[in-house]
Parts: structure tokens; C-alpha cells; sequence
């Protein structure tokens, strides 16, 4: 080995290094996709739509929020090319840049009551650009974490990139409720709404910069050294990896049934049928994101101990949580509290090590294209439309069979997680893996 090579090596191996760039990529990115989502409930009907029915801009509103996870898989196919092609640190600075340009054009946008219907067409535009990111920037940098990881860590640092989700949702929350506290609700829907999305320009910035000061990952320059890279990564995914990328989209089905029904559906529906104030009800999820991030790091520890049975006792519990959601949901505010505590805590225990468990499922050659693709095309099937399919479901049927909506994706979820085999030993730069 060349001394370069050797430096290189040495520099990639530092664990606070990989560890903070792998969190502040996968934070920054959901700041942005968060950002989207508050506003998709408390802004965008109101201010991007027609408003002679607030119940179709609502749900139209919900739709182009939807926009972003068809946008998903676009993205894990393009970023997940080169980044199984030319590596994983080029490709993660090309995803940021693409979320981050789509987010802060949202904030520098006209509203339907300057150019009409050219107004929604550009937020939906500007909704597939962020998918379009993101759909590139989350299979990367769990790669990132695992595939520097030392032996019986990969859950470990794995996690990082997880521990993104609630720390970008704190930062969206907490600047969407700061200003709901510090502006009018002229001033808010004026201007105020744009904040978040212009300042995400910072953070973006900053992502980039730390992004750059990184290496290749090991696992990956010894695939290129034994020359396994293959022509295009995604036709080598559908043609020998099926029953890999299937299982891993019914794995995280629940994952993401659970997390739009304890954030979009939940601050939909409280600030509308149940009567919460906004500001009061993000404080209300902001208390509770805490447990969301407080057992991530648990579920890193247990999960080292078996994969597979870990996730199918959490995702008995998921089930067990779909029937009893809807009478804590109403039992006023401390049952609402209660419910979203319980829920995200799940979210928790399934999501920490989600992204550990869908990229040990493919070989170094294809694990960025075939781990992103498993969580985009979960991403339609069991996030786009959660909040549609929940909202449609409580206004026609009953707020009971948004509850047996999750139960019924929990068991999906157990079938998938029957399907694939425990990789906790498996060594990710052995030749196949």
C-alpha cells in the first residue's frame, strides 16, 4: 500500500470524523424535509391553493408532500449509480447540494395570489428536488457510518445517521414554533413561513464543508481494488438482488407508517378536529421527539445481539400500539402527549437500526443502490401517502381505523422480517458482501 493510500486510510478511520459527518449530512437534509412537512399543514393550504375549500387545499397540500417519495427512488437510482460507481463521498456532497438548492428556492416562491395555479405546479417542482436529494443522501451516509465501522459496531455507528431524523425534526419544530411565538399570524403567513426555508442555506453550507473534509470508506476501496464494481448498479439490483430489495421494503414499512402518523397526520389532525392551537401542539411533538431520539441509541445495543429478532419484537409492539392510538389520541391533552410519546418511542427502537439492517442485506458492488432503493420505494408505499390515506380514513370511518391502518403495516412488516437471513457476522468487505 502506498503512503497516500495509507493516510488516506488512517484519516477515514477516525471515528469522530466519520461519525459527525455522517449526523450532520442526514440532519441538515431532514431540517429541510421536516421544514416541508410543518409547513405542508400550516401554510402551503392556505397560501398555495385555492381557498374556496380548506378541506381540498389541505389534502392537495398533503399530496405534494407525497410528491417527494416518487421523487425517492429517482434519486436512489441516479446518486445510488455513482456513489456504487465512483464512491460515497462525491455522490453525498452531489445530494446535499440538490436538497439544499430545492429547499431554499420553496422560500423565495410566489403564492397562489400572485401567478395562480403556476404557484402549486412550482411547489411541487421544488417537493421532487428535495426527494430527489434525499433519496440519494440517506443510503450514502448510513454507508458512511457501517462501512468504517470496526467488528461488532456496525448497529453503533450506524445510528448516527438515524439520530438525523429527530434532530432535524427539533430544529424544524423549534424554529416553525419560535416564530408562531415571536410573529402575528399576519406577519407569519406574510413572511415569517419563508425563514426556515431561506436559512437552510447556512446549514447546507456547513454540510458541505464537513463533507469535504472526508474519505472514502475502506469497504468500498477494496471493492474498487478488487475491481467489483459493476456497469450500472441498479439493473444488477432488479436482475440478482429481488428478494433483497422486497424484503427490505416490507422491513421498513411500519417504520414509516408510524413516524407521518406521529408527525404530519398528528398535527393535521389536532390542530384541526381536536382543536389544538398550532403552537401549542408542535410543543406537544417537540416533548415527545425526545423519546424518538432517546431510543435510538438503545436500539443500537440491542440490535447487535440479533437483527432479526430485535425488529420483529419491536414491530409486535408497533401492532399492539395501532389498536390502542386512537382512544389516547382523544383523551385530551395529557392522553395526545401520551400517545405521540409512545408512538415515537417505537419510532425509536425501529428506526435506529433500520438503515444498519437493509444495507447489510447487499453486496459492497450494489449496497448503495439497493439499500436507497429499499428506502425510497418503502418510502411510497408507506410514508407519501400516510397522512392522506390517515386523514381520508378519520374523516370517513373514524379516527379507530387510522390505528388498524399501522396494525395492518406492522404485520406486513413481520412477514418481511421473516424473509431475511441474520447478518450481524457478516463481513462487509469479504468478496459478495
Amino acid at each position: 500500500m502506498s503512503t497516500t493510500q495509507a493516510g488516506t486510510h488512517k484519516a477515514l478511520n477516525t471515528p469522530g470524523q466519520v461519525l459527525f459527518a455522517s449526523l450532520i449530512g442526514t440532519t441538515i437534509e431532514f431540517f429541510d424535509f421536516y421544514i416541508y412537512a410543518t409547513a405542508a399543514v400550516l401554510v402551503f393550504p392556505k397560501l398555495f391553493f385555492p381557498a374556496s375549500d380548506p378541506a381540498s387545499a389541505m389534502l392537495a397540500s398533503l399530496a405534494t408532500f407525497g410528491i417527494a417519495f416518487l421523487a425517492r427512488p429517482v434519486g436512489s437510482a441516479l446518486f445510488g449509480h455513482f456513489g456504487d460507481r465512483i464512491g460515497r463521498k462525491t455522490t453525498l456532497v452531489l445530494a446535499l447540494s440538490t436538497m439544499g438548492i430545492s429547499t431554499v428556492a420553496i422560500g423565495a416562491l410566489p403564492t397562489y395570489h400572485t401567478i395562480g395555479f403556476a404557484a402549486p405546479l412550482l411547489l411541487a417542482l421544488c417537493r421532487f428536488g428535495q426527494g430527489l436529494g434525499l433519496g440519494g443522501e440517506w443510503g450514502g451516509a448510513v454507508l458512511l457510518a457501517i462501512e468504517n465501522a470496526p467488528p461488532k459496531k456496525r448497529a453503533w455507528y450506524g445510528m448516527f445517521p438515524q439520530l438525523g431524523a429527530p434532530a432535524g425534526f427539533l430544529l424544524s419544530g423549534g424554529v416553525f414554533l419560535l416564530l408562531s411565538r415571536m410573529l402575528s399570524d399576519k406577519q407569519f403567513f406574510a413572511f415569517g413561513w419563508r425563514l426556515p426555508f431561506l436559512a437552510s442555506a447556512v446549514l447546507v453550507f456547513l454540510g458541505l464543508y464537513v463533507r469535504l473534509t472526508i474519505t472514502e470508506t475502506p469497504v468500498f476501496q477494496k471493492a474498487v481494488e478488487r475491481g467489483q464494481q459493476v456497469s450500472v448498479p441498479v439493473l444488477e439490483v432488479f436482475r440478482k438482488h429481488t428478494r433483497a430489495l422486497t424484503s427490505g421494503i416490507v422491513v421498513c414499512l411500519a417504520t414509516f407508517v408510524l413516524f407521518y402518523l406521529m408527525t404530519v397526520f398528528a398535527l393535521s389532525w389536532g390542530t384541526t378536529a381536536l382543536g389544538y392551537s398550532r403552537s401549542k401542539f408542535l410543543l406537544m411533538q417537540l416533548f415527545d421527539i425526545f423519546f424518538f431520539a432517546l431510543t435510538i441509541p438503545v436500539s443500537a445495543i440491542l440490535v447487535e445481539r440479533g437483527r432479526r429478532r430485535m425488529m420483529l419484537w419491536v414491530t409486535a409492539l408497533i401492532g399492539v400500539f395501532g389498536l390502542v392510538m386512537a382512544p389516547m389520541f382523544t383523551a385530551g391533552t395529557t392522553g395526545a402527549v401520551l400517545m405521540m410519546a409512545v408512538g415515537l418511542l417505537l419510532m425509536g427502537l425501529t428506526y435506529g437500526p433500520l438503515g444498519t439492517v437493509i444495507s447489510e442485506l447487499f453486496p459492497t458492488e450494489v449496497r448503495y443502490t439497493g439499500s436507497s432503493l429499499a428506502f425510497s420505494l418503502a418510502g411510497i408505499v408507506g410514508a407519501s401517502l400516510a397522512p392522506y390515506i390517515a386523514t381520508w380514513l378519520a374523516k370517513t370511518h373514524g379516527l379507530q381505523y387510522v390505528g388498524y391502518y399501522l396494525t395492518l403495516s406492522a404485520l406486513l412488516t413481520t412477514m418481511g422480517l421473516l424473509t431475511i437471513r441474520e447478518t450481524k457476522d457478516d463481513d462487509l468487505s469479504a468478496p459478495g458482501h
